[in-house]
C-alpha cells in the first residue's frame, strides 16, 4: 500500500487546503452519509464531556458547534479558509461566540497547556502527519484535561478492512482522506494514555478519550480496546 503521510508535508498541506476549499460548498452534503450512520450521535456523545477553554482542531464547516456544552469557551482552527467560513455562519447562526483561526494542526500556534479540552473529530484520516498533530494536541491541553476524538479508520471485520485497503489510494487521491488508518495505533504511536475508547459501525468509527499524562506508561502497553 502506498502510504504518502512522509512525503512533502508543506506540499500536502496545501494540497489539502486547496481541495477542501474546493469541496467546501459540497461538505455539508457528502458528510450526510456518515451522519445517517449515528455520527450525530457520536458527535453529540463526546462533546458533552468538553467543559472549560476547549481547541477544536480541524472544524471544518462546524458540525460539532451545537454539541458544545453552553459555558465553554472555544477556540476553532481549520486549514481551509472557504471551510471555517461556512463555520463562522453556522456559529453566528446559533448564536456562538467562537473563535475561529486559520492554522495548520501540524504546528499549532498556542503556548503549552492553554486549553482543558481538545477536541479532533474525523480528521485524523486527512492529516498528512496525524501523530505529529496528537503531539500538538496533547503539547497544547493541560495535564489534568483530555483529549475528545471522534475518527473513523480501518474496520476490525476482515472483509471490510481488506476492501478499504484496496481503495484507499484512489480515495485519497480524491479527497486527501486514508479511510484505512488505525486510529488507536495513532495514540500509541503519540506516546499518550488512552482512557476509553468505543467502536461502532462494523468497527469503523471509534470514539476515543485521551489523557495528555506526560507521566503516561509507554504506549506498546495499552491493550487493544474494542
Amino acid at each position: 500500500m502506498h502510504d504518502r503521510d512522509s512525503a512533502a508535508p508543506g506540499a500536502l498541506a496545501e494540497e489539502i487546503r486547496r481541495k477542501y476549499n474546493d469541496f467546501a460548498r459540497w461538505y455539508d452534503l457528502v458528510e450526510g452519509v456518515p451522519e445517517v450512520c449515528g455520527v450525530s450521535r457520536l458527535r453529540r456523545e463526546l462533546l458533552r464531556r468538553a467543559s472549560g477553554r476547549v481547541l477544536e482542531v480541524a472544524v471544518g464547516t462546524g458540525k460539532n458547534l451545537r454539541y458544545h456544552p453552553r459555558g465553554c469557551q472555544i477556540t476553532a482552527v481549520d486549514l481551509s479558509p472557504s471551510m471555517l467560513a461556512i463555520a463562522r455562519q453556522r456559529a453566528r447562526r446559533l448564536g456562538l461566540a467562537v473563535t475561529l483561526i486559520e492554522m495548520n494542526a501540524e504546528a499549532l500556534d498556542f503556548p503549552d497547556q492553554s486549553f482543558d479540552t481538545v477536541v479532533d473529530t474525523l480528521a485524523l484520516c486527512t492529516f498528512p502527519n496525524p501523530v505529529t498533530v496528537l503531539h500538538e494536541m496533547a503539547r497544547v491541553c493541560r495535564s489534568d484535561g483530555r483529549l475528545l476524538l471522534l475518527e473513523h479508520g480501518r474496520s476490525d471485520r476482515d472483509w471490510l478492512g481488506r476492501w478499504q485497503d484496496r481503495q484507499a489510494d484512489r480515495h485519497a487521491r480524491r479527497l486527501c482522506c486514508r479511510w484505512n488508518r488505525e486510529p488507536l495505533e495513532l495514540v500509541r504511536r503519540a506516546g499518550l494514555r488512552l482512557v476509553a475508547v468505543r467502536r461502532t459501525f462494523f468497527g469503523i468509527f471509534q470514539v476515543l478519550e485521551v489523557v495528555p499524562d506526560r507521566a503516561s506508561r509507554p504506549p506498546q502497553d495499552l491493550a487493544p480496546a474494542r
